[in-house]
């Protein structure tokens, strides 16, 4: 089995981190924000000198390819993403990007050259925190969203997609789409799974269904001091025991339920004020289909009594859904067999949060490999890995890939 350059792959990700680096130790490069750009450029100018020729299309997803003895064979592709949350880590998305390069980096290293060509993929926008929803970079190219309403879609300053794939020039004219013989991506867990249980690799078998929800709660603005309790329709202490409910459905479908409110706004708030219009997001999680599908319900149902009670209307629409996805048994399969003849620690896994891959699957054989991030944590400045399980990860890709696009003798 082969071995990656643990050293070199670290290098990679510390001189990433620098740019957009933040005061407590992470990164933040927002999608299509300079520091995304300049995150893209260096990526890039990394490459180039690695001989691989660099296209990019018109929602800005870039690509890296490395040519293959089979001109006519589709490629096998590996990739993530370089945007960040605003106050996130060094290592999520990037990983997978530079664990890509590094696997291209290895093959020139050791003059091996494959059947078929490998392209290396940064999506647009996968963390959704400038430009929502996430992941529409790799939505635009598989097909499931539309270009026209991607470029549309504006951030809270008003500036669209179309505006800052322009300001920063990554508005490109390769075809979207294309064949792809497969596609791998190699993730942090951001997840505490996989430390807890003392392993080194994940074998994703697939990812979780999501589903996300704007609820709208309308009251009546009154006068905070004028205005008697029994009288009020505060919209405010209406969201309070909506959101209490949505924390005990999690209770209900535990252990694989999952419901986070991660947005809450006062329309017109004023601290006199009673509030009339409170407005909150709902993030719901489940490994499966039909249980996702009970919980949205009952998430109608119990924010609808409460709204009745206290006589005052509440809406919700779906925001985003994306269902449970197996990953490709072929593909999941030599991810196994590398970690197998590595002989390194691991466990099959599901994936718990969205990434580039869910949306790929539905396009083409996919898998994923997970690696551990210390304490569980990501989506924070103070994520963290340890090098050994970064180079581990980097070799199980390595291998998974090479055994896809076949190795000439």
């Amino acid at each position: 089995m082969l071995k990656s350059n643990g050293e070199r792959l670290w290098a990679s990700l510390m001189a990433m981190a620098e740019i957009g680096a933040t005061a407590r130790g992470g990164s933040c490069r927002l999608a299509l924000s300079e520091e995304d750009k300049a995150g893209r450029e260096l990526f890039a100018h990394w490459c180039r000198e690695a001989g691989m020729a660099l296209s990019v299309d018109p929602i800005g997803n870039l690509f890296a390819r490395r040519p293959g003895t089979d001109p006519e064979a589709a490629p096998v592709m590996i990739g993530s993403h370089l945007d960040t949350q605003p106050e996130g880590g060094r290592f999520d998305g990037v990983y997978g990007v530079l664990a890509g390069l590094e696997v291209v980096r290895c093959l020139n290293d050791l003059q091996i050259q494959t059947r078929k060509p490998l392209e290396v993929a940064v999506w647009t926008n996968e963390e959704g925190a400038r430009f929502t929803p996430a992941m529409f970079g790799s939505a635009v190219f598989t097909g499931s969203m539309q270009l026209e309403d991607a470029l549309a879609v504006r951030d809270t300053e008003g500036v669209s997609v179309a505006e800052a794939l322009q300001r920063t020039g990554f508005a490109g004219k390769r075809p979207l789409g294309g064949a792809v013989d497969a596609y791998f991506e190699a993730h942090i867990e951001q997840g505490p799974i996989l430390e807890d249980n003392a392993k080194s690799i994940g074998v994703v078998s697939g990812g979780q269904a999501i589903r996300w929800l704007d609820v709208r709660v309308e009251g009546m603005a009154a006068h905070a001091g004028t205005t008697p309790m029994p009288l009020r329709k505060d919209a405010l202490y209406a969201a309070a025991p909506m959101i209490q409910a949505i924390e005990q459905l999690a209770c209900d479908f535990a252990p694989q339920g999952l419901t986070t409110v991660g947005e809450l706004s006062i329309s017109k708030s004023s601290r006199n004020t009673i509030p009339g219009l409170v407005q909150f997001t709902v993030d719901l999680r489940h490994h499966l289909d039909s249980a996702i599908d009970e919980m949205e319900q009952q998430v109608g149902k119990r924010l609808q009594a409460i709204a009745a009670q206290r006589g005052l209307k509440v809406s919700i629409s779906r925001h985003w859904v994306s269902p449970a996805t197996p990953f490709d048994a072929d593909c999941v399969a030599a991810v196994q067999a590398a970690v197998d003849g590595l002989g390194y620690a691991q466990q099959s896994i599901v994936s718990g949060a969205g990434h580039d891959a869910i949306l790929l699957a539905r396009y083409c054989p996919t898998a994923m490999v997970f690696i551990p991030c210390v304490g569980g944590l990501s989506h924070n400045e103070a994520e963290d890995v340890l090098p050994e399980d970064v180079r581990r990860g980097a070799d199980v890709l390595l291998n998974a890939v090479l055994a896809r696009a076949g190795r000439v003798e």
